[in-house]
């Protein structure tokens, strides 16, 4: 219940911040064939998504339909908007239940997802941080003083010491179920490489997120006073609001607020901002409720008509 209702207090914040009637007036007049292309480039990501499955499933034994793990892709995102994580389960057991595979091998190979996309997701941190480096720091120094930095990055070294110490050489509890998980991680990742297709598996991951991309820089250009963004407000509005997902269900309420406090950063105004971040995760979440739903119906009639064939 937590992320819920920190995603209604957050719907609540951000509607106090923009009048509803100024937020329809954005709406009405954003230019809908970019927020359709960014629609497009959003399912593609999902097709690729269920595609790249099928990589995953081939070594275990199984050969899995495209239709099946596409609708299995859409049922999850469309359950996470109930509750946050709830979909990977539900899409482990509709893949078990449609496709005879284990639940939990399924849902093995989709931890194996998360942390291809995870690593994913770090390597566009650190592009962000290799091509903004300069404003980054400037950003932060002008904020901070170079004393307080100086003691944030000791701490911060420090801290990775002591965690490290921590982990490795710790006989609790604690340690070893971090140490478990970090292994669990690291043999996902490796993993990848031990596939017959792991070439394909690859292409479609960095497929994915550069169809995630796009869709957000190309909603950009919906909005008149987004023209001409900086690819800094491009990658850093992105990461945020991939961070913003986790935290509420879907992103409700967090989403727009991460593209107001990335975009600030650039002297976007607020206004823009916010309505923006609202028209990208409403036309995305319209589609995720549309094909979630239309998936969870036809599963069932689908898998009828095969199996009578």
């Amino acid at each position: 219940m937590i992320p819920l209702l920190l995603g209604v207090v957050l719907v609540w914040y951000s509607l106090s911040q923009i009048s509803v009637s100024k937020l329809v007036q954005y709406f009405k007049d954003a230019d809908y064939f970019w927020i359709i292309l960014g629609v497009i480039f959003g399912v593609l990501s999902h097709l690729s998504r269920a595609y790249r499955w099928l990589f995953m499933a081939e070594p275990l034994g199984y050969k899995p339909k495209l239709a099946n793990s596409f609708m299995s892709v859409y049922s999850a995102y469309l359950i996470n908007l109930t509750i946050p994580r709830a979909g990977e389960v539900a899409r482990a057991s509709i893949l078990a239940n449609y496709e005879g595979l284990p639940f939990e091998k399924g849902f093995g190979t989709i931890v194996s997802e998360r942390v291809a996309d995870t690593i994913m997701l770090f390597l566009i941190i650190g592009l962000a941080l290799a091509l903004e480096f300069e404003f980054i720091y400037n950003f932060f120094a002008s904020k901070l003083n170079s004393s307080t930095l100086i003691i944030g990055a000791l701490a911060l070294i420090a801290l990775v010491i002591l965690t490290y110490i921590f982990v490795v050489r710790s006989g609790s509890k604690m340690a070893l179920k971090i140490k478990e998980f970090i292994g669990g991680l690291v043999e996902g990742a490796l993993s990848i490489f031990k596939m017959k297709k792991k070439w394909s598996f690859i292409f479609h991951t960095i497929f994915i997120w550069v169809m995630y991309l796009s869709m957000f820089y190309v909603t950009t250009f919906a909005l008149p006073e987004l023209d001409k963004i900086p690819l800094a407000a491009i990658l850093i509005g992105f990461i945020l609001a991939s961070f913003s997902i986790a935290a509420t269900n879907g992103g409700i309420g967090s989403f727009p607020e991460a593209i107001v406090i990335a975009f600030a950063l650039f002297n976007i105004a607020e206004d823009p901002s916010r309505a923006f971040g609202w028209i990208m995760w409403s036309t995305q979440t319209l589609v995720i409720i549309i094909l979630g739903g239309i998936s969870l119906i036809y599963l069932p009639i689908y898998n009828r008509k095969q199996e009578s064939i």
